[in-house]
């Protein structure tokens, strides 16, 4: 009898990361308004993601880049941030058909993507998130953006946005790191500057922190929508672990999975709206992360930098702009629109060259 009871105490054991896990999906479909998928948002934000990797640094603050003659015909931009000491680049402008703010980040490319994602399945929780209780983040995720050049800027630009335009909403968009970034963002500005109306939308982005931030952040940030698409491997990174809840890392909702189904030789492309667990089963869950070309194109449109010969990032300027840009002491470069800009064609000379790697 003895011997039972040390088995059932085992059994208990062994189903409390289970109990754990189903409870705290509970709790987080329960406890937030699920935001509303519109396609034809996404189709928009996604151009915003895939234009700040842009190096044509002239076509990109003039909104003249072959990125930018799509959805987002018409964008203002307001200041475009280079951090050249960790390969980050950010904008932010004004939107005038969506009535919004937007702020879009481009992720660190470092040596090459390959090592990036390598390096991610080795991460851990390291970085209590300030102020939640049990919520961790990742460290080089947070600090890529609160202990940068890209912060100050972007929240000098939104109070001047305000100052011009009014209360507008905030929407903050990237693709994977800069989707980490823009979590991170989107969450600064509700929590610690009081702003009501931010909206997120990542796409390819990796998970950032544990069930603990991820339940925080669903509270605060419930306007959030983390596109993924079929087998890219960064939604996948760094790895969850079912059998540990509360320490591993856990997307906050809400997903929605690009994939296709093919049907004899047609292929069917699909959008599932996930659940509210951040974690659906049926979604990106479903199928192996293993894909790289998954990651690189969201809706059709090329996510990345434009020069495919290197795989570190380069910014590109005409001799006006560099000479008009700010830059600080470690060489990181802050373009603010001023009536300087005005007369930039795209047809100047091209003399200056980063390399930002």
């Amino acid at each position: 009898m003895e011997g039972w009871k040390w088995i059932k105490v085992a059994i208990l054991l062994c189903l409390l990361p289970f109990t754990t896990a189903r409870d705290l999906k509970f709790n987080l479909m329960q406890k937030q308004q699920l935001p509303r998928y519109n396609h034809t948002l996404a189709t928009i934000m996604v151009e915003y993601a895939s234009a700040v990797y842009m190096s044509d640094l002239i076509g990109l603050f003039t909104w003249t880049c072959s990125r930018c003659n799509g959805l987002t015909k018409g964008f203002e931009m307001i200041d475009l941030i280079v951090d050249v000491q960790h390969c980050l680049q950010a904008f932010v402008g004004v939107a005038s058909d969506l009535n919004a703010v937007v702020i879009a980040f481009r992720g660190t490319q470092e040596n090459s993507l390959q090592n990036w994602i390598e390096d991610l399945f080795w991460k851990q929780l390291d970085l209590n998130y300030p102020g939640m209780d049990d919520a961790m983040v990742h460290h080089g995720f947070y600090t890529a953006y609160h202990n940068t050049s890209l912060r100050p800027v972007i929240l000098s630009a939104i109070q001047e946005v305000n100052e011009l335009y009014g209360d507008m909403q905030i929407m903050v968009t990237g693709h994977s790191m800069g989707g980490a970034m823009a979590a991170f963002c989107g969450l600064d500005l509700t929590v610690n500057f009081g702003y009501q109306n931010v909206q997120v939308m990542t796409f390819g982005q990796p998970r950032i922190g544990n069930a603990a931030f991820a339940s925080y952040y669903s509270q605060f940030v419930p306007n959030t929508i983390r596109v993924t698409h079929d087998h890219d491997i960064v939604p996948h990174l760094p790895p969850y672990y079912y059998f540990f809840a509360k320490k591993t890392y856990h997307h906050f909702p809400r997903e929605v999975w690009l994939y296709n189904i093919m049907y004899g030789n047609l292929v069917f492309k699909t959008e599932k709206v996930c659940d509210g667990s951040g974690e659906d089963p049926t979604c990106s869950r479903s199928v192996s992360g293993n894909s790289i070309a998954d990651h690189l194109v969201y809706y059709g449109v090329e996510m990345g930098c434009d020069d495919e010969s290197d795989n570190s990032c380069k910014i590109v300027m005409d001799a006006r702009v560099a000479a008009s840009a700010t830059q600080d002491q470690l060489g990181n470069f802050i373009f603010t629109k001023n009536s300087s800009f005005s007369t930039l064609k795209m047809n100047g000379e091209r003399v200056h060259l980063v390399d930002s790697s």
